[in-house]
């Protein structure tokens, strides 16, 4: 009798980060298009998912990819895989923030 070794397939989505300001924590947002189930017209959904950053690489504006794993806490689910695409950091001129009246 042959052994079969099962791939395990864990479920991944592919996210943009929307937020960094919990410890070891990212908010990815997963959007994706549909067809209206009345009207057929094809409409954006967008959904928020916890996952867990363990050396905190991504930062806001990234697009990651996530993979599902055990409940971490109460809302994580989700764990950070990779960094697909970083985002462009924009540097501000210290002169520019000045407020002239």
């Amino acid at each position: 009798m042959a052994e079969q070794q099962q791939a395990s397939i864990k479920n991944e989505k592919i996210g943009q980060v929307v937020s960094t300001k919990m410890t070891k924590t990212i908010v990815v947002e997963v959007s994706r298009r549909v067809p209206h189930p009345l009207y057929r017209r094809i409409i954006g959904k967008r959904k928020k998912f916890y996952a867990h950053d363990e050396q905190s690489t991504a930062r806001v504006g990234d697009v990651v990819r996530i993979v599902e794993c055990r409940p971490l806490s109460k809302l994580k689910r989700w764990a950070l895989a990779e960094v697909i695409r970083r985002a462009a950091q924009v540097a501000v001129q210290p002169a520019e923030l000045d407020v002239k009246i």
